[in-house]
Formats: structure tokens, sequence, C-alpha cells
């Protein structure tokens, strides 16, 4: 095996799966939900899509939007007490057939939690079934030469989720003085604090 040519096919094939992916009004819709909701935004996803379900909380939460991640296995545990009836939840799942995410959209959906926002792929997807608005990845095709290993479809799933949460932020007009008072540490938060400092 070449791994100089295997690491750019790898590149090369998420970067194609992330062109590929049809933006539709659904994506508006996701994003002013986000926007108009009075509580918080709640993720969740189990797996690879479960960091990155992960890691879209903490991007709303640097850029201005209160949001928390919920585990899908620990909320048949108690985590589910986080759910509220004002927040908005978006669930992450490339199948869209894990029994552990459909199981905490049926139970928020009893807790009253409207509207649900799903980030997925199969065309036979469960999760569907769940969902006002569906974000969808499309089918890519995964760089793992197996076929198996989340890759070319967890790309897509963090860029859409980047979209998102870049859309919110400039919605809200959020700015660099506002990013910088919420990152007291870091140099990315001192960078942002000293742009802001008189002169």
């Amino acid at each position: 095996m070449n791994v100089i040519e295997r690491i750019k096919a790898v590149l090369e094939a998420e970067a194609k799966a992330i062109q590929s992916v049809n933006v539709d009004e659904s994506f508006e819709s996701a994003v002013n939900t986000i926007l108009a909701c009075s509580g918080k935004v709640i993720t969740t996803g189990i797996g690879k899509a479960g960091h990155i379900a992960h890691k879209f909380t903490a991007t709303l939460c640097s850029t201005g939007t209160p949001s928390v991640f919920l585990h899908a296995a620990e909320a048949a545990h108690g985590d589910l007490v986080i759910v509220r009836e004002n927040d908005v939840l978006i669930a992450f799942s490339t199948s869209g057939k894990s029994r552990e995410v459909i199981e905490i959209l049926e139970l928020s959906r009893h807790l009253g939690v409207t509207p649900i926002i799903g980030i997925t792929s199969h065309p036979d997807s469960e999760l569907r079934d769940h969902c006002e608005y569906i974000l969808d990845m499309g089918m890519p095709k995964e760089a793992c030469p197996l076929e198996l290993t989340p890759t070319s479809s967890i790309a897509v799933m963090l860029a859409i989720s980047d979209a998102i949460a870049i859309s919110v932020m400039e919605s809200r007009s959020f700015t660099k003085e506002q990013w910088g008072l919420r990152h007291h540490g870091g140099y990315l938060g001192r960078a942002a604090r000293t742009d802001n400092e008189p002169k």
C-alpha cells in the first residue's frame, strides 16, 4: 500500500462527500428553530455519531447558544431529567436505526419536546419518523476500504453541524467581544479579549 496515496484518497473521499450534501429548506428551518428556542439545545447520539453530537454542543456553547449533550445510553439511567418542554432536541445517527437514540426521541416526545431535528443518512432511517426536520447527509461512501468504519459519513455529520452552529452564531450577531467574555482560559480566549482591549 502506498501510504501517501491512501491518505490523499481518504481526504478526497471525505471532501467529495461533504460537497455532495443537498442543502435544502430543512437546514434553514433547523437554524430558525434553534434561534427560537427559549430553553437549551440538547444533542444526542451513540458511538461515533455521539462524539460529533458532543462536539456540536461544545461549538454551540462557544458561539452563544446554551447546549448540553445527552448520552443516548446514560439517558435510560436518569440523565433524561435534563429534558424540558421548551428545549430543542437534535439527534445524530447515520443509520437512524440505533435503538438507544430512537428510544430517547420517543421519550422526549412523551415529555413534550417539539420540534426534534435529526441528522441522518439512510433513506429507511427510523429516526426520520420521529423528527420535524431532517438534515439529510445523503449516502456518502465511506473512505474505509472495508466500507464499515465511519469516515466520510462522520466528516459529513461534522461539517453539517459546524455549518448550523456558525449560521446560528451569525444570526445572533455574536461578536468577538462576546466570544472572549465566555472563554476566560486558553489561547483563543486571550486572543479574542486582546483584540477588544482599548488601544
